[in-house]
């Protein structure tokens, strides 16, 4: 009994063997694309196209150098508020990555990370506040004319936005996975 026990253990090690050799010989002679022969970049998130740059900015609201120079104070003032809340953001989604991965008990988990989106919910609302009040701010060194060529500016970028982010909506599945079906028409 023990011999053929042993003869079939080493038949299975010697099948399984030649039958890894095969798969690794089939990678081997198969293609491999490389990044930079990919459509898109690999790895990378994709980012909408960024917006009018600085330059073509303040040429279409024609700002003053007055009024460049207490721009860039704005937005730098506005940087240093807005710094330390969205370090505290990143460390939020670290922690709540780390929840993830840890080996707590799903309800734990779900309660932790329901606890931890709510202080980022704050945080971003914090931000924005922040956002909005540098945006009066500059709104306030402009002149009539081109408040106007701001708001402009304002709509071509919304537009934009709906134009190039209509095709995503409804693509993307709910969190939990569950999709509802759509409503049957009845006749």
């Amino acid at each position: 009994m023990k011999k053929i026990l042993l003869l079939a253990g080493i038949l299975a090690l010697a099948m399984s063997t030649q039958a890894f050799a095969e798969e690794t010989a089939t990678a081997k002679t198969m293609p491999v694309k490389q990044p930079s022969q990919c459509a898109k970049p690999c790895n990378k998130m994709h980012r909408p196209p960024m917006a009018p740059n600085k330059v073509n900015f303040e040429k279409r609201l024609k700002l003053t150098d007055e009024q460049k120079v207490q721009a860039k104070d704005i937005h730098k003032k506005g940087f240093d508020e807005i710094k330390p809340i969205m370090d505290k953001l990143k460390l939020k989604h670290e922690e709540i990555e780390a929840v993830k991965r840890s080996k707590l008990a799903p309800e734990a988990q779900a309660e932790k990370i329901v606890e931890l989106r709510k202080e980022c919910k704050e945080l971003k609302h914090q931000a924005r506040e922040i956002q909005m009040k540098n945006m009066k701010e500059f709104e306030s060194i402009l002149t009539d004319k081109q408040k106007k060529e701001l708001k402009k500016i304002k709509e071509e970028g919304r537009k934009n936005f709906e134009k190039n982010h209509k095709k995503n909506i409804g693509k993307i599945p709910p969190r939990d996975g569950f999709r509802p079906k759509p409503p049957v028409e009845e006749k």
